[in-house]
């Protein structure tokens, strides 16, 4: 999360550059900017998530687990692997998911010593009922602009 609300004036950065030359004011401007932005959109997601009983750490297993239709579950490890959430988050939030019936999490059918993670069908329609929220957020923020 990005906190700065009152960005730095051309100014202001022009005196960053002036003591240290190395820096380029409009790079560090649009970087800037692009974090403010992230931010937002991020605590809108967040409200929106919560609003429907979520968090960001649930939405994301949820989805990877569906976005790809040729792949019908993955091993815990994968899921920990493409988050950047530590793996004993992610190993709670999958037993949480698993809890409210969301997910399944059986013997791995290549490694008994892994586990295997699919979404369940509660899992899948609770997904596809956020997603057009989700995407109508996402549009309409993208729409804003600055």
């Amino acid at each position: 999360m990005f906190f700065l609300k009152d960005l730095p004036t051309q100014d202001m950065l022009q005196g960053y550059a002036a003591r240290f030359p190395a820096m380029d004011p409009p790079t560090v401007e649009d970087a800037l900017k692009l974090l403010r932005r992230a931010s937002l959109l991020l605590r809108e997601l967040e409200g929106y998530f919560a609003a429907q009983g979520l968090s960001q750490t649930r939405f994301l297993i949820l989805i990877l687990l569906d976005r790809d239709l040729g792949v019908q579950g993955l091993s815990a490890t994968a899921i920990a692997g493409k988050l950047d959430i530590s793996k004993p988050i992610v190993s709670n939030t999958l037993k949480a998911l698993a809890g409210e019936g969301l997910l399944d999490i059986t013997e791995n059918p290549e490694d008994r010593r892994a586990r295997w993670v699919t979404l369940t069908a509660k899992g899948r329609r609770r997904l596809h009922a956020l997603l057009p929220g989700y995407f109508a957020l996402i549009q309409d923020f993208m729409a804003a602009g600055d």
